[in-house]
């Protein structure tokens, strides 16, 4: 009887601090009540709305939503124009998680899991362009579009130092850079390359790859006592193959390999 006492009373303590860690988690991982997720339109590996549905898909976006159910506190959609005013928001202390490419840059500033899925980088040209191949990207005196605060406005530069890097706001004036001519292509991702080229009729992707974008969840800088959790919550929806599904309802295309 005694035994059998001191054996419930063990589990009890065990059960008592597993409760206290989810707790301190929470507190870490939703520190206002709720997980504030940060997101902006026009890429899969964010946000996008589907055209037939409505449905609203994503990584960051279902990825959060999945993370808000299991630390079961509301979750809340911060939207943003681009990544880097989401990651500036993170760390101004308004965002609690995305999904982000996990460059040494950003690790500076917000911290990141492990690789959550690699993606391809590329380049689209509009219908008109003379433009076959990726290797004519090479030539001298080219007008290169890029996302404003993106990783690609740091590394096209060094890639093709004869090239006039041009900045947009967003991609919806990608769209029309490449639709009036301001530029001659534009380089990112190839998710949101395809949404692009989904706007723009006998616009190309061009085969091949410039790059890799290796995005990982991030959480902000001073959250890493929850890092060992996001990790676990990385590796979980790996294996039950949410990734994957969030990556098909959300038209996600120019995956390399899920990690």
């Amino acid at each position: 009887m005694k035994t059998w006492i001191v054996v419930v009373a063990a589990a009890m303590l065990v059960g008592s601090a597993f409760g206290a860690v989810a707790l301190d988690v929470k507190e870490i991982l939703a520190p206002k009540g709720k997980l504030r997720v940060g997101v902006y339109y026009g890429s899969p590996t964010s946000m996008v709305r589907d055209s037939k549905t409505n449905e609203i898909h994503g990584l960051s976006f279902d990825l959060g939503q999945e993370l808000a159910k299991r630390l079961n506190v509301p979750f809340e959609q911060v939207t943003y124009q681009r990544i880097s005013d989401v990651l500036e928001g993170m760390k101004g202390g308004d965002v609690d998680f995305t999904v982000s490419n996990s460059t040494p840059a950003r690790a500076a500033t917000v911290t990141f899991s492990q690789n959550l899925l690699t993606i391809e980088l590329g380049y689209l040209v509009a219908a008109a362009s003379p433009i076959t191949a990726i290797a004519e990207i090479q030539k001298p005196g080219l007008r290169i579009g890029v996302t404003q605060g993106s990783t690609s406005l740091s590394t096209i530069p060094k890639l093709l130092p004869n090239a006039t890097v041009v900045p947009a706001e967003n991609y919806k004036r990608g769209i029309e850079m490449l639709e009036h001519g301001e530029i001659d292509t534009y380089a990112t991702n190839k998710p949101t390359l395809f949404e692009m080229s989904d706007q723009m009729p006998g616009s190309r992707i061009l085969d091949g790859r410039w790059g890799e974008e290796h995005l990982a969840v991030a959480i902000p800088k001073g959250h890493e006592a929850a890092l060992e959790y996001i990790r676990h919550f990385v590796q979980d929806v790996q294996a039950n193959g949410l990734v994957a599904q969030s990556a098909e309802r959300a038209g996600l295309r120019g995956a390399v390999k899920a990690q």
